[in-house]
């Protein structure tokens, strides 16, 4: 068994400090742009899945955000009701919706996915390869 001299020693304790850290600055980003964190999560992802295939149903942007689909759902009507995103029934599954965004949604997510990048560049630099094969090594250990 491995016995840490102390809490900085430890990478779990380490890492719980720094996601708060992390989590502070993008909540400090995104407040200007009228964001709540979990609402960029679902519209960046939402964003990235427009753009690199076709638009997601609201089944699979929670899958890629990792969120709960009843939350999803509650988030989704909350930026619909804001104008930036719109749902339609999907022909191929009436049970399923599919999640757009509006052009408004499109430059927002824009803006949002560029201040929160810079902030990773800031917080991680901009050689952060090693700590990303790391993670997602933990991730895929899981």
């Amino acid at each position: 068994m491995t016995r840490f001299a102390g809490p900085g020693d430890s990478p779990g304790f380490l890492l719980w400090h720094v996601t708060l850290a992390w989590q502070r600055r993008i909540r400090q980003t995104l407040e200007p742009l009228g964001l709540t964190h979990v609402q960029f999560v679902l519209l960046a992802c939402c964003w990235w899945m427009e753009t690199h295939g076709a638009p997601p149903r609201q089944q699979e942007l929670a899958a890629q955000a990792g969120a709960d689909i009843k939350m999803t759902s509650q988030v989704i009507a909350r930026l619909e009701a804001a104008g930036l995103v719109t749902r339609t029934v999907d022909s191929g599954d009436t049970r399923a919706k599919l999640v757009r965004l509006t052009e408004n949604g499109r430059d927002l997510a824009g803006r949002a996915v560029t201040a929160v990048e810079r902030v990773d560049v800031e917080m991680f630099g901009s050689e952060a390869g090693p700590l990303l094969r790391t993670l997602r090594s933990v991730l895929d250990t899981e």
